[in-house]
Formats: structure tokens, sequence, C-alpha cells
């Protein structure tokens, strides 16, 4: 006879073998000296169950990291999952594709996107012979490999995990994919390598089950001060080098960390400085208990209301690290920033050299006769083929490792300086180079609908065909980055795109067709500013033309050496509306 509390899960009845699973975990905590109620998903605050989402109630009727056995079911049977473990089985970094597709996306979790290239050849492999071949590198400086039957789902994440990489957690109510500086500790203009504190708090997730039920996503970004930015700013936890050169109470000068928190650009939001500096042995400490603030505090009644945005907006900054300092059990060190100079007194201004889109090129590395390589890829697409010669390359000429970046692209770092033409070459054979281009290197593209319920539009091929129109008719002298993302939820960022392009529908002879609304003029760290839109509804027949005219009138217009984000920041959207309209492809 079953001793357990209930006898079904999500409205379906226990099996023999679930129920089975269930009564050993159970029996295993009372032993402990628990019972149910201690481990069972209970309201957060005291909020009545009913007032929860329909996810928290999921949640809390069968934790997802619980829900193995169920994945192994259906792989069984190979059958879609129903609605609730569609939601479940994003804890295992699977995500069901239904309507658009009848399979699984896996998404990986790759800290700092940090590739060894024996791990490389395995997600190849795995690509190649468990899905149709179709990888992306994403703007979390991760893999998505697609597309996956349920009775491959189980092998794919086993042996993902067998190489030393996970996808646990990369998707729903987590952590998701920790990014840092794509050129720490090989930078020879970072301030720190920021790649221990990744994997730090990477393995501290992995072990820590709280971390696996948020009220809503999470993103945190590590930056060094290296060359190639990782847009910390734009995420719900930033974390960013500074060089203080005078003590500050208890805290000596030298390299220290700013923590910024809020970002999320798809809701028109830059994290904003906690006014802090927090020493490098505190850092995982800090981040941890940030987080678990935020646990505490989201909303788990409201999706659309649970980042940690919205919680900001209800709990200052202030209350917010007081909270943050309660779990401590120890106050940081305050040091409230300039608004004009964005620094506090005690720091001094690291300064980059200007470099166009320095993470395509061949550039110099801090240890000697070493050298990075950045790889150009169209839109982040490549094939399982090109992993396995870029995973010899590495091998052959570096180290053995491959780094990812936001900008859907990958390094190979520490190549000998005498062999970088012959790996040129060889990056050449199969299709991919390595040749900054002021318009090509900054085209960045969500999914699409291809593969995305969500999109409206198919933002990869749009952006390639938008990029061979462009380059085909314009040569730019100041590089533009042109982010198309294919709904609100901007998982390209249009909102920080120097031109950005968000996918509607609009009606053309009596059919709906995919176009665009066009923001010009956002940015991201010094540079930081929402993009504005100047233009709605432009169908790709009028957007291309549209966007060639906009370049031109820049190039013409702008005053020596000025920026298409500083052109724009000069005129406000009526009059930016009026000077790029196309009399072409639109009224003016």
């Amino acid at each position: 006879m079953s001793t357990l509390p209930f006898n079904e899960v999500a409205g379906e009845p226990l099996n023999t073998e679930q129920a089975a699973y269930l009564e050993g975990l159970f029996a295993g905590i009372e032993n402990r000296g628990l019972r149910f109620s201690d481990v069972e998903g209970t309201p957060m605050g005291g909020i009545d169950e009913d007032d929860l989402t329909v996810e928290e109630r999921i949640k809390n009727t069968l934790h997802p990291l619980d829900a193995h056995h169920l994945l192994l079911e259906h792989a069984r049977e190979n059958k879609p999952p129903e609605k609730e473990n569609v939601f479940r089985f994003k804890w295992n970094g699977l995500f069901y594709l239904s309507p658009n597709k009848d399979g699984f996306m896996a998404r990986l979790r790759i800290p700092g996107g940090q590739l060894r290239s024996f791990q490389l050849r395995e997600i190849a492999k795995v690509a190649d012979e468990l899905t149709t071949g179709y990888v992306q590198i994403t703007t979390r400086a991760n893999f998505q490999i697609r597309l996956i039957e349920p009775k491959d789902a189980p092998a794919v994440v086993q042996r993902i995990q067998s190489v030393g990489l996970h996808s646990r957690g990369a998707g729903a109510d987590n952590i998701r994919n920790l990014t840092a500086s794509p050129t720490a500790g090989i930078d020879t203009h970072e301030l720190i390598d920021v790649s221990p504190f990744c994997h730090e708090l990477a393995n501290h997730i992995l072990q820590t089950r709280e971390f696996y039920n948020l009220p809503r996503k999470f993103n945190i970004a590590f930056d060094g001060g290296g060359q190639v930015s990782v847009a910390e700013d734009t995420n719900d936890i930033g974390v960013r080098a500074v060089k203080v050169v005078k003590p500050v109470g208890d805290l000596a000068a030298g390299i220290h960390f700013r923590i910024a928190l809020g970002g999320a650009t798809g809701l028109k939001s830059f994290a904003n400085d906690l006014g802090v500096l927090v020493p490098p042995a505190q850092l995982t400490e800090v981040l941890c208990a940030i987080i678990r603030v935020y646990i505490a505090s989201g909303d788990r009644t409201n999706r659309k209301r649970a980042r940690l945005k919205y919680v900001l907006e209800k709990m200052p900054l202030a209350d917010y690290l007081a909270e943050t300092e309660k779990l401590l059990g120890y106050s940081l060190t305050r040091a409230p920033q300039n608004a004009d100079t964005g620094l506090s007194e005690f720091e001094e201004t690291h300064t980059l050299p200007d470099t166009p889109h320095p993470q395509v090129g061949v550039f110099p590395q801090k240890q000697d006769g070493l050298s990075y390589v950045g790889v150009a890829l169209p839109v982040g697409q490549i094939t399982p083929e090109q992993m396995l010669h870029i995973a010899d390359l590495a091998d052959e000429f570096g180290n053995g490792e491959v780094r990812l970046t936001i900008w859907q692209n990958f390094l190979l770092p520490n190549i000998r300086t005498e062999a970088i033409e012959t790996v040129k070459a060889r990056l050449e054979k199969i299709g991919l180079g390595c040749q900054q281009s002021n318009l090509r290197s900054g085209v960045i593209a969500c999914t699409g609908n291809a593969y995305c319920k969500f999109a409206m539009s198919d933002t990869k091929g749009h952006a390639k065909d938008i990029a061979d129109y462009l380059d085909a008719r314009l040569t730019l002298d100041q590089p533009v980055n042109i982010h198309l993302t294919g709904c609100p939820h901007s998982c390209a960022q249009h909102y920080m795109g120097d031109i950005g392009l968000l996918a509607t529908t609009v009606k053309t002879g009596g059919d709906s067709v995919e176009a665009y609304h066009v923001f010009v003029g956002g940015g991201f760290g010094k540079t930081r500013a929402l993009g504005r839109q100047i233009t709605k509804s432009l169908p790709m027949e009028k957007l291309k033309p549209h966007l060639e005219h906009l370049l031109r009138t820049f190039q013409e217009q702008k005053q020596n050496g000025e920026t298409f984000q500083q052109f724009t920041t000069r005129h406000d959207e009526v009059v930016l509306a009026k000077m790029f309209a196309n009399p072409e492809v639109m009224p003016a």
C-alpha cells in the first residue's frame, strides 16, 4: 500500500515506477529526521496557493529537478511532453519547440563561454548524430542544438555531461549561463582575469538546490576590463572590475568589483550601480546573497512582473543592499559613483583602445608570442563539421581552448604568432574568416520563427539578406551594430544596437507579411542608451533600401569622427524620422 501523501502529479495518476521512486525519496527524507511538509514546495511569504502563477504551482507539485524519471518515460515512448512537463524539462535545458517543430532544442551551460577541444568535438558529434545538425552560438556565449526527438533527449543530456558540461538550469526559472569577458586572462588591457570567479559561482550554482527555483530567469555577467565587452549592464547582476587607487575604509587599493542590479534591455532597463566596492575574496558570497534576496522578494503571482527590475521598483537599491548585508552578516564598503564620471572618488578611469568590433580579428595577447583570433560567424550559425575543424585548429596551433562570445562568434586563444596565417587559411577552407567588417561584424540575430514560437519573422535569414544587400552598396568608415529580434522578449537586445530591428507583421494586399520596427541610437557600457523608434512596420522590400538610405545619410551628414550613436543622439526622434525617411519606400 502506498505511503505517499498524494497519488497523482499534474492531474495524472502515478504509475508504478513513479510511485516506487517517490516512496524511496520520501523514505530517505524521513530517515534524515524530516517530514514531507519540510520539503514540499510552499508559496513564498505566505502567499495563497491560488494566487500563485500556473508555473509556480507546477513547481510546487513536483520540483523539475525531481522529474527526470518523466523525461525517461517520454523517451521510452518517444512521445511529446504535456504542458506541465514542457515547463519542467527546461530544467534539463530541453525546450520543446511545438508548434513550430516537433522536437526539443537543447541549450547548454558553458560558464564564461570557455570550452576545451574535446568538449567541442562531443557537442559536434551529438549535434550530428542525435539532431538535425543545426547549431547556433547564442547571445549568452552558449550553444543551442536542435531538433531532438524525445527518445534521444536523455542521451543528449548524458553525453553533454560526460565531457564536463551541463544543461541543468539552462532555461525557465533559473540562473542562465554565466557570461564573462571572452578574453579573460589573455587580454593586454584587462584589469583582472574574471574566469576563476565565473567558474566558482557556476559550480556553486550546480550544487545549490535553492538556486533552481527563482521567481523568473536571472542573468549574471563578469567584466574584467578587457577589449571585448560582455555588456554586463544588460544583466540582472553585472559585475565589473575597477581599479581602486587609494584605500576606502578597510578596503586596500587594488582591483575590486562594482556590482550593478536590474538590467534587462528587453524591458528597457540597464542595471544600476549598487554603490559598493567588493574585494575579490568576497565576490561569490556577495553574489549568492544578492540572489537569495531576489528569491525571497520576487513576485510569484505575476510572471510579467517577476524579474529583478520589478523588485527594485518596489525595493530601492538601498533597501536591497540592506537585505543583502543581513544575509552576509557584515557591511560592504560604500563608494557612490559620480553621476558625470561613473567613478567614485577612490577609482581611476580604465581606458580601452577604440577598436571596432574587437571580437573579430587577430590581436596580441599579454603572453609573449601568442595571439587570439576572433572568428566571424554569420549570425552565430555553425555546422558540426566546422566545429570539428575548429577543435583541430585549437589543438594543433593553440592550447586546445575555444571561447564563445555574446556577439555570436568565437575566439581561438593562445595561437602562436608564426601560425596565424596558417590558421587564417584553414578557416577560409571551412567557409569562415577573421576579417573585421564595419557592417557584417556587428550583425546579431535571435533564433527567429523557424524554431521559436514567439518570433514573428525569420530574423537569421533576414539578417544575412540585409548584410549582403548593404555590404554590396555601402562602405562604412565607422562600425555599426545591427540587432534583429523576433519578438519583444528581445533575445538579440535590439534596444542596445546602433540600429535595432523588432519584428512585427503588416498587411500587404490582404496578406500578412513579416516586417520590422526600426530603432536607432542604442548602446551599452560607457555609451549605454536605449534605442529610439523612428519607423514602424517596414516589410523587407522596403526595409533594405530604407537602411541603405539611413546609413548613407549618416555617412554624408556626420561630423568628423562621429559614431552612429553620437550622430543620432544629437537629434530627437522627429528630426531623425524625417532625416532618415527614404522617399522611395515611404512617405516623407
